[in-house]
């Protein structure tokens, strides 16, 4: 059995997916775009919010309650790999990559 020192060293040398992805209403196709150094934990928020009623983006949430969940499907558009140089500043470089695919895929129909 493991220590939890040893459980929180082996969670710390986890890597998660980081990048752009978007989250789109299949009745309508609009679409939130948004990153994360983690995204699969960034969806399950957006969800857990939305599934609350609580969400930010009320477009989003009126949306999410009048069509229902299984009318959302989330999409990755793009992974940021780790790079090998130390301070890097993945926020920012994500939020650029985030601006370059919208600009890149014409992206308009947005929350």
């Amino acid at each position: 059995m493991k220590t939890k020192k040893e459980l929180k060293d082996q969670y710390k040398q986890m890597e998660f997916p980081m990048g752009v992805f978007q989250v789109k209403c299949t009745v309508n196709e609009k679409v939130l775009v948004d990153n994360s150094v983690d995204i699969e934990s960034k969806w399950n928020r957006h969800r857990m919010e939305l599934k609350f009623g609580n969400h930010k983006n009320k477009d989003l949430q009126s949306d999410w309650n009048n069509y229902g969940e299984d009318k959302f499907v989330v999409e990755t558009l793009s992974v940021l790999k780790k790079s090998e140089e130390e301070n890097v500043n993945y926020n920012k470089e994500l939020k650029a990559l985030q601006n370059l695919i919208i600009e890149e895929r014409k992206i308009e129909n947005t929350y």
